[in-house]
């Protein structure tokens, strides 16, 4: 035979997307939410964001360029994408330093240090968040009010989210009904009129983006959807348990960080199962852990710790939990 036939390893067949495509599409969903920031947290969002994502891939750009002495990928998009989505759980008056020192965590320990993208055990935006949440817990619980876009930077008025509302009052003895007439309405957070972080406020943001992204194929629905589902269970039934102690499950799925984590941090990539059945399982770990964090723990919020907890078990899930191989006989009976 004078044919040569060339073998080779799977994929053969390549598809449109790339890592730049995902990751513009990211970044335009999550645009509304950016757009809702600013008009409610005014130019301190503008100044956070703009320094999480240019200090983020100015890390990403000095370590390939001087200490890895590899191409460059600052054009993939992910440091871009890392630099909003850690812009997007700090408050939009937090010093610019403590922004920059997340940045260098996210990028330079939670991701260079592994090996870059795909690498990564962990989700970057999240440990760099738990970092600065561990060392500048008063900066990072400083939550600025809503009050449009003539919030200042510096000069923010600054108030207890929802969540903290709920434990402190619990904590001092205060009855669950006196509380939920201290936190915003369900209509005014779905829209959101409430104290939190910039990514925190307005679910129908989060949601428009969440459409944008299933629409584009970007995720599916497994993840994000078993998050906010085994929450809904889970507090439902504390609910109905002692609802004078325990808020509703719609109360918890809007105050917080809930739809940001789940529908784009807990969905990333690299740090999530690759099979459905998977994907179920770690969206329920997030949605159990976050509600026992925060009903049972000594923080508010418990998303981020959530997320990063499931992380460690993906290559347990991904080593036992496969889809059927092709061609597999099935046993009847």
């Amino acid at each position: 035979m004078s044919t040569l036939l060339n073998v080779s390893p799977s994929p053969h067949i390549h598809g449109k997307e790339s890592t730049q495509k995902l990751m513009f599409n990211v970044v335009v969903a999550l645009l509304p939410a950016l757009f809702t920031s600013v008009f409610y947290f005014g130019i301190g969002a503008i100044i956070v964001t703009i320094t999480s994502v240019v200090s983020c891939l100015l890390f990403e750009y000095i370590i390939q360029k001087f200490i890895f002495n590899k191409p460059l990928s600052i054009t993939d998009g992910s440091a871009l994408v890392t630099g909003l989505l850690l812009a997007f759980n700090l408050p939009s008056n937090i010093p610019v330093f403590i922004v920059v020192t997340g940045s260098f965590i996210s990028i330079a320990v939670a991701k260079m240090t592994f090996g870059g993208l795909g690498n990564n055990p962990f989700n970057p935006a999240l440990v760099g968040r738990v970092f600065m949440l561990i060392s500048f817990p008063v900066q990072m619980t400083s939550w600025p009010v809503p009050k449009g876009l003539s919030t200042g930077y510096a000069d923010a008025v600054t108030g207890a989210t929802p969540l903290a509302i709920i434990k402190e009052g619990l904590k001092n003895g205060e009855s669950l009904v006196q509380l939920m007439e201290k936190v915003p309405t369900p209509a005014q957070m779905f829209l959101g009129d409430m104290g939190g972080s910039m990514g925190e406020v307005a679910a129908i943001a989060l949601l428009i983006g969440f459409v944008y992204l299933l629409f584009k194929k970007v995720i599916t629905w497994h993840i994000p959807c078993s998050v906010v589902g085994s929450m809904a269970l889970f507090t439902l039934i504390l609910w109905l348990l002692n609802p004078e102690k325990n808020a509703d499950p719609m109360f918890h799925i809007l105050a917080g960080g809930v739809l940001l984590g789940a529908i784009f941090m807990a969905t990333d990539y690299v740090t999530s199962p690759m099979v459905p059945k998977s994907m179920i399982i770690y969206g329920c770990g997030i949605g159990i852990i976050t509600v026992v964090i925060r009903v049972y723990g000594a923080y508010p919020e418990g998303v981020s710790f959530a997320i990063l907890i499931m992380n460690a078990f993906v290559p347990l899930m991904n080593t036992y939990i496969k889809p059927k191989r092709f061609g597999e006989e099935v046993k009847n009976g």
